[in-house]
């Protein structure tokens, strides 16, 4: 039976697993970590160069870990929308903009002001985190850069053409991310002349390619370097997240993903009937699977927001951490005196709003780390209990939630957001669930299954169910009404400390 290869490149490294086809399971897996650099206000950034060099410091040993077997496919997939101009070669122009980075807000903001029918699969209006208000963003603020970019791609582009040499998007981010017009299979240039970049989709990948495709063999060169033996095609992945909705087998209406980790993700699927959804990322028609929209809900900073706070803030290791989440473990969420607001790096649903920005309200100087913490805790939670709640408000049905990711790594912080959600939930007992993804794409561009659901249900990741604590449910549904009202409260404060000139301003006095 085949092997196959998949790659995830998320915001802190690279992973990387090798799956042997007849057992459906991982036979060999490392990961390597990358620098990503934060500027202000709104700003991060990362070398692509680092995700190749993490990609050539793994892979060598896995496969000979692995016993050294012919590998028959590769499928990668990558944190979006991470953005890199390049020349046509591929090689970067700039430093690649992340996911998280918010200098394009008032581009998206823009989007808001721009009718155009397309929009309405992603929500009306376009997010700071997407390409398309990022290429906006450098068309207007360094139009010389702009000029001499050949290529603007997603880091998942990007690594696909290093590994086979040929540019091809995916058409899970193309839809989700490009306002690509995944029915008619065509670019929509006149949104792009209305948003200020008439050129952009010939500074696209112009071949899109779905998701479980071949895109071409690797490179040979790129095989010999990798230490890949065989001749493996490169099968088309997508988005991290969304590709572990394949691992968890989370495809079928009714059934959520919730990946919690540096942010937070909720993705389902709706029918294709039309149906208005508000305050998500969505509905993309046929980004996932053919004939059903996708959801894309979540936080931008979550799991970020506590790494934050324990060691930048608190500079706290590993073990005192630990000390540190059982103190906090112990106060009740709703006793600390404090209502904390997740909004670190904006807010993807359901309020979509890169300019708010997070708060401690409450503070006095009886708080302590364990009850700060703890308040921070309670926030991300209520953060993703507010996305599900407003989904479930509009008539989307969530039956089933599986969740993954580094939450599982936090008790603290997964007990949160189960209690907060008030659901029995799945959990993987694999933190990357984007990796069996991978291989659903591999065994399908092989002929080893029909389609991308069959293959879903049969390499899905084992899981065990918890249920949640309803009394503590009941503190935080009470919780919640005081966390949005807040935030409908403070948020003509937050666009004011948003901007550049407030952060300019501080900066100065400092």
């Amino acid at each position: 039976m085949p092997t196959v290869l998949s790659l995830d490149f998320g915001t802190g490294g690279a992973r990387a697993a090798i799956f042997d086809t007849a057992t459906s399971r991982i036979v060999a897996r490392g990961e390597a970590s990358y620098r990503t650099r934060h500027l202000p206000p709104n700003r991060a950034e990362q070398d692509p160069e680092d995700w190749m060099r993490a990609l050539v410091s793994i892979v060598p040993g896995l496969i000979e870990q692995a016993g050294s077997p012919a590998i028959d496919a590769v499928c990668v997939a990558t944190f979006a929308s991470t953005v890199v101009v390049c020349d046509r070669a591929g090689q970067p122009l700039a430093p690649a903009v992340l996911w998280m980075d918010a200098r394009a807000a008032d581009e998206a903001t823009f989007t808001e002001t721009v009718e155009h029918p397309i929009l309405a699969d992603s929500g009306g209006s376009d997010a700071a985190e997407w390409l398309v208000p990022k290429a906006m963003w450098f068309a207007r603020n360094e139009p010389e850069l702009w000029a001499r970019t050949d290529v603007i791609c997603e880091a998942l582009d990007f690594v696909n053409h290093r590994l086979t040499g040929i540019w091809a998007g995916s058409l899970m981010n193309a839809t989700c991310k490009w306002n690509y017009d995944s029915r008619k299979r065509v670019f929509c240039d006149d949104l792009y002349a209305l948003l200020g970049v008439p050129d952009l989709s010939e500074k696209l990948p112009r071949r899109i390619v779905d998701i479980g495709d071949v895109i071409g063999p690797m490179l040979p060169e790129m095989a010999r370097a990798l230490g890949i033996p065989g001749e493996p095609v490169v099968v088309q992945g997508g988005i991290d997240a969304h590709m572990g909705t394949f691992g968890a087998d989370a495809v079928t209406p009714g059934s959520m993903l919730f990946i919690g980790g540096t942010s937070n993700v909720h993705l389902t699927q709706v029918p294709d009937d039309g149906r208005d959804i508000r305050g998500v990322w969505g509905p993309y028609p046929n980004a996932l699977t053919p004939g059903l929209r996708m959801i894309e809900g979540g936080q931008v900073s979550a799991g970020s927001i506590l790494q934050w706070l324990s060691q930048t803030i608190f500079g706290l290791d590993d073990a005192s951490l630990k000390a540190l989440c059982a103190q906090a473990g112990a106060i009740e969420p709703d006793s600390t005196g404090l209502l904390a607001l997740d909004y670190w790096m904006g807010n993807r649903t359901p309020y979509r709003d890169a300019k708010l920005r997070g708060a401690f309200l409450g503070l006095s100087l009886s708080h302590d780390r364990a009850s700060i913490y703890r308040a921070a805790v309670t926030a991300v939670a209520l953060g993703a209990a507010n996305v599900v709640f407003d989904l479930e408000r509009q008539g989307v049905p969530i039956n089933r939630i599986v969740m993954s990711g580094g939450i599982m790594r936090n008790p603290l912080w997964l007990e949160a957001t189960m209690d907060a959600i008030g659901k029995p939930v799945e959990l993987a007992l694999d933190d990357n669930l984007s990796l069996y993804g991978g291989a659903v794409a591999c065994t399908v561009a092989l002929g080893l299954h029909p389609d991308l659901t069959t293959a879903a249900r049969e390499l899905r990741a084992p899981v065990v169910e918890r249920k949640p604590n309803m009394q503590r449910h009941g503190q935080y549904l009470t919780m919640l009404s005081d966390y949005r009202e807040a935030t409908r409260l403070l948020t003509p404060v937050f666009h004011g400390l948003s901007t550049p000139a407030a952060s300019t301003a501080k900066t100065e006095r400092s």
